[in-house]
């Protein structure tokens, strides 16, 4: 009898282990496809949980300087950042004025823009002398009334003169843009604007540098 007790408590716990072993690979089958059904987290998800959790925000002023502090790196590292911010700065500022259309404002890019520029360049505008005058003007006002009054009415003059010349400039790119590109949609006030501000400005100062001398052919 105690024989048949013994074996039948060894077949007890048999079974017991396998129900265990059975329930359990049941569990990790029943993971398994609760992972294949859901979709596939994000990488900048993944990410962040590798990277840990997020540091808590700078409770002080204080703590607050010592954190940018330490993100900013050493002193050498922050002027030799520098160094390279100024050098990439005084490259793209190189290549506008050079007039790489790439790196050129917006109101300049294009074809039909820089062949006004050229047209503007290619000639000497009245218009231009409207900086130095204005110049002259503020210096008069410091000499004599007398002197201030004569310099104001020839300013007066000149001006009717350049906007005469304004009218009539425009009208020049807007037709001789025409004919070298009919199908541009720029024309108009805006590009007879655009020429007489480029016409204004000192030849020097211009932006981007002119391509062509005074009395080349366009």
């Amino acid at each position: 009898m105690k024989l048949l007790r013994r074996g039948d408590s060894d077949n007890s716990d048999k079974r017991d282990v396998e129900v265990a072993e059975s329930s359990t690979a049941k569990e990790a089958e029943s993971v398994e496809q609760a992972g294949k059904g859901r979709p596939t987290p994000k990488r900048r998800d993944a990410e962040s949980k590798r990277r840990g959790p997020v540091a808590p925000a700078p409770l002080t002023a204080k703590e607050a300087r010592a954190r940018r502090k330490a993100t900013r790196g050493s002193k050498e590292e922050r002027k030799v950042a520098a160094a390279e911010r100024r050098a990439t700065a005084a490259e793209r500022r190189a290549r506008m004025l050079a007039g790489e259309d790439k790196y050129l404002l917006p109101r300049d890019k294009g074809p039909v823009r820089a062949y006004v520029r050229d047209i503007v360049d290619a000639r000497r505008n009245l218009v231009g002398l409207f900086m130095p005058l204005a110049l002259i003007l503020i210096m008069a006002m410091f000499v004599s009334p007398a002197l201030q009054a004569i310099v104001t009415l020839a300013m007066l003059i000149m001006m009717m003169f350049m906007a005469i010349e304004g009218v009539w400039l425009g009208r020049k790119i807007n037709n001789q843009v025409r004919e070298r590109f009919p199908d541009t949609p720029d024309g108009g006030f805006k590009l007879g604007w655009y020429a007489f501000v480029r016409a204004s400005q000192i030849r020097k100062l211009r932006a981007p540098k002119p391509r062509v001398r005074p009395g080349d052919a366009i």
